[in-house]
């Protein structure tokens, strides 16, 4: 099965949001809609990046990558790049 690893932006609330998933237009549609009570706070949620990742182990070990400062300031950059 595969996985993809993705990043949303809320430009309202200027947050990033990393996770992984199975199935990765679901999970978009459950952050839009509110079902995660961390992106329930902003109804702008836009993906930014996503990748795909051929087991769950790696896609949490890039989630964790994507986490990390060197991870966040890459995402800041296509934020950046896309303005």
């Amino acid at each position: 099965m595969n996985y993809s690893v993705y990043a949303i932006y809320s430009k309202k609330l200027d947050i990033i949001y990393i996770g992984q998933t199975s199935n990765l237009e679901h999970r978009l549609q459950e952050h839009q809609r509110g079902y995660s009570e961390f992106t329930s706070r902003a109804d702008d949620w836009a993906l930014i990046y996503s990748e795909e990742a051929q087991s769950r182990g790696e896609a949490m070990k890039r989630e964790r990558q994507l986490k990390s400062a060197g991870g966040r300031r890459f995402l800041r950059n296509l934020i950046t790049k896309n303005s």
